[in-house]
């Protein structure tokens, strides 16, 4: 199975994007009202000699449009001497059309009026023409890498119909191609509608698909669990590709004033290294620079610790980000990322209709519990090194994976219950998890035929919950199975509410049963179907372990190992401890790099199994040694 990993045009100038979000340290978001060319050449000038070539800038919307019908000489003037200097450098910039929210705080133009950005016909008009009249200024230049309509609309326009808001961005962008714009444009929303979250806010990737060019997530987790947090910023670019489009990360990042600088550096280097093995093929870090000087300015008067997000402090001294986004630009340039592609997977994570679909009469609970147990089964499967393709049920389920994931899935479609039996019937392993979702709200499994599917008979009570009493689920194995031997047992973290915390019943019928809970009752069970398996586990353990503090590697790791091994899921180089995650990359002359990331804060030592490797410079690798939360890249020969 494929897995995406589109990437914007090659050019003369890069082969890949590789920037920071800017606004200069001399008047930060009001920085073309106070503009100092000499300070600008050398926030600018650092970030190149660290190998950066790309920057996000920002056309501060009420400086650059003081009246309805004006367009500011003085700031437009300004910034192409900003695109001047980034030509000078050898770099390139994307700048961003409505800039009304940043950093904690909005700012409208005064003659906005409260006007509704995007239904309000003579104020989409007036952005329309801002894109417009920009473009025929600055479009031309060589500078300007793409497009973004906006910084985080919804926090400055709210929600809307989706409707509404694709209308709106078709005529903004048309208005941005009418002044001369030929570069990739994209929206600037973030990403964070339903497909990426759960929650609909009117910016559907799916629809502005037709408009954009790349898809930009924009990611600042906060999570319990370092796996879950090291892996947010990869998942939500896996969960992006569904516009068929490249896919950007447009903003991550952290203040120095919310972590050390050791652990700046790790976040940093987990972030770029599984965004990129998560499909992102470019990068802009928020942000260049600290602010200590505009201690006395919005927002960082009331939102301080916006101040020190940079990469750069306020003298323009690298942080550890910086270093990192160095060393990672050049390993990119290194393996001539832009030659490669991600290696295929024969293991597909199932993302059901009703995660990503606002179907009438559903809850909007069941949707973010899905994209969590999505999130908590993706860091799993990869402690597993399965390293899945993430598959939208939406689009329809591919034949060519040999495993399939779908993890505390309370609802399906009939259309995609069909698909799933078909699919085990020609051959492959589907894996189930109960769930009866977070609400009381027709609470149950959403499945047509719950006894016939999976080969057992159920005992549920209507309206009620078969708690699950404990704090940890044991799963003690009958059988050997894929490398668990029979009287092995599996510890699983229980989380959630106490809606969450239930159990399917069953009684074996024609499935056989694979493991017991401490209670002895029937937890993981499989029916033989056609030439392949259906797996059913009673519990929902993704859903109740993506809530639990500071879990992994947790045993949901083993279950998938044992699945995988059971469905002949082909994993060229593995290694054993699931604190150490592998994926690769493949080059066009067949070569293929692997990259170890390690998730643990102590040196970890290993010995990679499968292929035969050598470091990149033809060495035989052997042994290999990861410092804490280290990475590594290794190859093995075309």
């Amino acid at each position: 199975m494929e897995r995406s990993f589109a990437r914007l045009e090659k050019d003369s100038l890069t082969d890949f994007w590789i920037g920071v979000n800017f606004w200069s340290k001399v008047g930060g978001p009001r920085m073309w009202s106070e503009y100092d060319h000499d300070v600008v050449v050398k926030e600018l000038q650092v970030l190149r000699d660290h190998g950066l070539n790309l920057t996000r800038s920002f056309f501060f919307w009420s400086d650059f449009m003081p009246e309805p019908d004006v367009l500011s000489e003085q700031a437009v003037a300004r910034f192409e001497d900003f695109l001047d200097v980034h030509s000078q450098l050898g770099m390139r910039t994307v700048p961003t059309l409505l800039v009304g929210h940043m950093s904690g705080e909005n700012w409208d133009p005064a003659w906005r009026a409260g006007r509704d950005l995007y239904s309000d016909v003579w104020l989409v008009d007036r952005q329309a023409w801002l894109g417009e009249q920009l473009a025929r200024r600055l479009a031309g230049h060589p500078a300007v890498a793409g497009w973004l309509l906006s910084n985080e609309m919804p926090l400055y326009g709210g929600t809307a119909a989706a409707q509404t808001v694709s209308s709106w961005a078709r005529l903004v962008v048309r208005g941005l191609r009418a002044g001369g714009a030929t570069q990739p444009v994209s929206v600037g929303d973030g990403a964070w509608g339903i497909e990426s979250t759960g929650v609909d806010n009117g910016f559907r990737l799916r629809d502005l698909a037709a408009t954009i060019d790349f898809a930009g997530p924009h990611s600042y987790p906060a999570d319990s669990d370092r796996l879950r947090q090291h892996l947010s910023a990869a998942f939500s670019c896996e969960l992006a590709a569904v516009a068929g489009k490249p896919v950007v990360l447009e903003e991550f990042g952290a203040s120095s004033d919310f972590v050390s600088d050791e652990q700046l550096g790790h976040y940093y280097r987990q972030v770029l290294h599984m965004s990129l093995l998560g499909g992102a093929t470019g990068w802009m870090a928020w942000n260049n620079t600290d602010y200590d000087g505009l201690a006395d300015q919005p927002p960082y008067s009331h939102h301080p610790f916006e101040m020190h997000f940079g990469v750069t402090d306020h003298e323009g001294a690298p942080k550890e980000s910086l270093r990192e986004l160095a060393a990672f630009g050049a390993l990119l340039r290194e393996v001539e990322m832009w030659h490669c592609t991600r290696a295929a997977t024969d293991t597909a994570l199932v993302v059901p209709t009703h995660v990503d679909t606002a179907f009438p009469f559903t809850h909007e609970s069941d949707r973010t519990l899905g994209i969590a147990a999505l999130r908590h089964s993706y860091g799993a499967a990869r402690e597993a090194g399965l390293a899945p393709a993430v598959v939208r049920a939406t689009d329809g389920i591919g034949d060519d994976a040999r495993l399939y994931l779908l993890p505390s899935a309370k609802q399906l479609t009939a259309q995609a219950w069909r698909r799933v039996t078909e699919l085990a019937e020609g051959g492959a392993t589907v894996y189930v998890s109960y769930s009866a979702g977070d609400h009381d709200v027709q609470r149950g499994p959403w499945w047509p035929g719950v006894n016939e599917l999976f080969g057992v008979r159920h005992g549920l009570r209507y309206g009620m919950v078969d708690r699950i009493e404990d704090d940890r689920l044991t799963l003690e194995f009958e059988r050997d199975f894929g490398g668990i031997a029979a009287g092995d047992r599996l510890t699983l973290p229980v989380g959630g509410n106490a809606h969450l915390r239930g159990f399917l019943p069953v009684e074996p019928v024609t499935a056989e049963v694979l493991a017991r809970d401490a209670a002895g009752r029937p937890a993981l069970l499989r029916r033989r179907i056609g030439d392949g398996w259906l797996v059913l586990c009673t519990a929902p353990i993704e859903a109740m372990a993506s809530s639990a503090p500071a879990v992994n590697p947790e045993d949901t790791w083993r279950l998938y190992d044992a699945l995988a091994r059971e469905a002949g899921v082909r994993r060229p180089v593995t290694v054993a401890d699931p604190r150490v995650l592998v994926d690769s990359l493949v080059h066009r002359d067949g070569r293929r790099f692997y990259w170890f990331v390690s998730q643990s804060d102590q040196p970890l030592t290993f010995t990679p199994r499968g292929a035969a490797l050598t470091g990149l410079d033809g060495t035989e690798a052997g042994e290999v040694t990861l410092p804490p939360f280290g990475v590594r890249v290794l190859r093995s020969a075309a």
